[in-house]
């Protein structure tokens, strides 16, 4: 496993990142007294010193108790969503790309109709319609109401692939029904590339979930990091300079990001034969 690591370096600098990211998390919660993320838990308004190393907000609540509970917070809506959208997803895109006919065009054509809308733009009317203070559970549902359909269209070409291989003949010639075929000879040889498709849908329903938390529709008691950034656009932390508000939140945000990118293009070399053998 570490020489294959060493041959992919995206992979392992993803790897890393990520770990980096949750260890300052889990560590955090032994290291530092989370409840002083709760508002007035301090003076508001302080730069950073050694009692608070990240400052305190407008609330009165220490940055960085904010940041070690929020972190975990937006890895879950992002992995919540990002796997539910999978599942839905693959689901659609195995019985349209191997039945084909009626439910292929169904679901090819609810895919590129709901592709074509800007997806905040859905996201917010969705938001709007149920928020009454939305739970962290509720906000990764609205976020994963549009998560299956860009992995619906990548597996559905996959599936229209595999089902043309010679082992799915033989499958087929063998007297395996449609089950088996689906769920014990296409699917498997689908899990490298499911793999780097959840990455990717994990990355979106982040970058989603932020989004609709900075405009003001996420769950408004929770410490997530676009709550945080949502709180520095409500004070308006950039015009009076208070750096230790901003910086932070965004500098994880981004390492997360570069995480999933990095990590996402590793796996791509499980689901590609050619890179495979390139590397």
């Amino acid at each position: 496993m570490s020489a294959y690591l060493r041959r992919n370096p995206s992979l392992l600098v993803g790897l890393i990142l990520l770990g980096l990211v949750l260890a300052f998390a889990a560590i955090g919660r032994l290291l530092w007294d989370t409840s002083m993320a709760a508002p007035l838990s301090a003076l508001p308004n302080q730069r950073p010193s050694w009692a608070h190393p990240l400052g305190t907000d407008r609330q009165g609540r220490d940055i960085l108790a904010v940041l070690i509970i929020g972190t975990p917070l937006t890895l879950y809506i992002g992995l919540l969503a990002g796997f539910l959208g999978l599942v839905v997803g693959t689901i659609l895109a195995l019985l349209s790309g191997y039945f084909g006919g009626i439910i292929d065009t169904l679901v090819r054509t609810l895919v590129d109709v709901g592709l074509t809308i800007p997806p905040l733009l859905v996201l917010t009317l969705v938001a709007v319609s149920v928020h009454t203070n939305l739970s962290i559970s509720q906000m990764a549902l609205v976020v994963a109401s549009l998560a299956w359909l860009w992995p619906t269209r990548t597996i559905r070409s996959q599936v229209l692939t595999l089902r043309e291989r010679a082992w799915v003949q033989i499958a087929r010639l063998s007297g395996a029904n449609h089950f088996q075929i689906l769920f014990f000879e296409i699917l498997p040889n689908l899990l490298p590339y499911l793999m780097a498709t959840f990455v990717g849908a994990v990355a979106s329903a982040i970058l989603a979930s932020i989004g609709l938390e900075v405009i003001g529709l996420g769950p408004i008691e929770a410490n997530t990091l676009g709550m945080t950034i949502y709180w520095v656009s409500y004070y308006a932390a950039l015009l009076h300079g208070m750096w230790w508000w901003f910086l932070p939140p965004i500098a994880i945000i981004i390492t997360i990001f570069v995480a999933l990118f990095a990590i996402s293009a590793g796996l791509d070399e499980f689901a590609n034969p050619r890179r495979r053998r390139a590397v």
